[in-house]
């Protein structure tokens, strides 16, 4: 009998904790669903201050926290939270640090001003993620990215992550969904998303302008193969990335069953 093929879904929203899009529901649904296929399935999301601690029985996992990432010259602690995803045995790990995620809002404050660390917090949750799995010892198959906010981490795991033996032969997945913010990562955003001294400006110039689409299109150009998540995908990136020599591509398709990206998963696991 082979080891089950293991999957980790990394996103910024995940129904029922957090829903800002239709994908949040998706994300859902592909967990349950290739949990339900036979994979090994682990999903991570940000611990935002809108996610209620006590409804969705939260707990923190003691041996992966205590984590220090580093970003900017700064150490910031990460706390790792677990929940189990109701109507399914699959766990979903939250990463927590008071200062970058425990708000009562999530990008933009109650007079819906964009937070001035969003880029800190984006760089913070990609790092923090592949720290995290580096600490489970878990290689992950295949790694599906969701949410513009995980758009650094397939260029990362190209790069200095790469000969990590945790990520060895990890596929990445990534979902270009439908812009939800107007603003910018700002001007140091490149800056402090240079996480190691061998990663350059070059390799991260997809990502420069900081826009919502700057950072899916940093995603699916290092990503191995490409999905669509929404209707209503920015045009550019629809014909930037509907068809790449070398990268599978999904179509968005509302009536969908998601059977093909158990079918992707597949072909991308071998």
């Amino acid at each position: 009998m082979s080891a089950k093929k293991r999957i980790l879904f990394i996103a910024n929203e995940m129904s029922p904790y957090l829903e800002l899009t239709e994908f949040s529901e998706i994300v859902n649904k592909l967990a349950i669903k290739a949990n339900d296929s036979g994979y090994e399935v682990r999903c991570i999301m940000p611990r935002f201050g809108t996610i209620n601690e006590r409804r969705h029985r939260l707990h923190e996992v003691v041996r992966l926290s205590g984590i220090n990432v580093s970003i900017d010259n700064d150490d910031m602690p990460l706390q790792i939270k677990v929940a189990s995803l109701p109507s399914a045995r699959l766990q979903v790990y939250f990463l927590e640090n008071e200062e970058l995620f425990k708000r009562k809002f999530v990008f933009h404050d109650e007079e819906e001003k964009w937070f001035d660390d969003n880029d800190l917090r984006t760089v913070f949750f990609c790092k923090g993620a592949l720290e995290t799995v580096k600490k489970f010892g878990w290689p992950p198959d295949i790694i599906h990215c969701s949410g513009w906010m995980t758009g650094l981490i397939p260029a990362y795991l190209k790069t200095i992550y790469k000969k990590e033996p945790v990520f060895a032969h990890s596929k990445i997945v990534f979902t270009v969904g439908q812009n939800t913010f107007k603003e910018s990562l700002g001007a140091d955003f490149i800056k402090k998303a240079l996480i190691h001294p061998s990663l350059k400006e070059k390799d991260l110039e997809p990502f420069k302008e900081g826009t919502n689409t700057a950072l899916f299109r940093g995603g699916a150009t290092y990503a191995d193969a490409i999905t669509f998540g929404a209707e209503n995908v920015d045009r550019k990136l629809i014909t930037e990335f509907s068809k790449v020599r070398g990268k599978k591509t999904l179509p968005f398709n509302e009536e969908s069953d998601l059977t093909e990206y158990l079918q992707l998963y597949g072909e991308l696991a071998g």
